[in-house]
């Protein structure tokens, strides 16, 4: 399995291509949605993060929420139509930042053992922060689409490092290799 630093810097990397590929989106495409049970691509960037910190913060931190107003609307559970209207894209952008900050905090203390029982957390954490980097990217697909699609800009070429594998399409860190 790999380390939680190695996972972190593919945390990272999503991250980053995440922001590659709303790199050039205008406000109105960012909010748009194609009909009212589809999510516009600034849902993916809000539920990506409130995913990610909701797995953490319960799985190895009990730490609160950033913003629960967004996090109540990046709920995948509630139905788009009944989602609201998006923040701005500042907002977003920031809440993802404030996001991506505690993930690294907390993981970061995980791997250097500054935390109780190291050993069983750093496989959660390890098991935790893998699924969020296949999460983000899973997202991140779907955003590339629209990019690409009715948006009708460059496509962005995927990431590669030694972790990542494509499936059906989707970039993943495969931990059964």
């Amino acid at each position: 399995m790999p380390s939680i630093q190695e996972l972190l810097v593919e945390y990272d990397r999503s991250l980053d291509y995440t922001s590659s590929l709303i790199d050039g989106l205008t406000d109105d495409e960012i909010v748009w949605r194609p009909e009212e049970n589809a999510s516009a691509v600034g849902w993916h960037l809000i539920h990506q993060p409130a995913v990610a910190h909701y797995m953490v913060r319960n799985l190895t931190a009990a730490e609160l929420r950033i913003d629960p107003e967004l996090e109540l609307l990046a709920d995948s559970a509630t139905p788009p139509p009944e989602r609201g209207d998006l923040p701005s894209v500042d907002r977003i952008v920031s809440y993802r930042d404030q996001v991506a900050n505690r993930v690294r905090v907390l993981l970061g203390k995980i791997a250097s053992g500054d935390v109780g029982a190291p050993k069983q957390l750093g496989i959660i954490g390890a098991m935790t922060l893998a699924s969020i980097v296949n999460h983000e990217y899973q997202h991140s697909t779907w955003i590339g689409e629209s990019r690409v699609g009715p948006f009708g800009h460059a496509p962005i070429d995927t990431p590669t490092s030694d972790l990542l594998i494509v499936v059906e399409g989707y970039p993943v860190i495969d931990l059964s290799r």
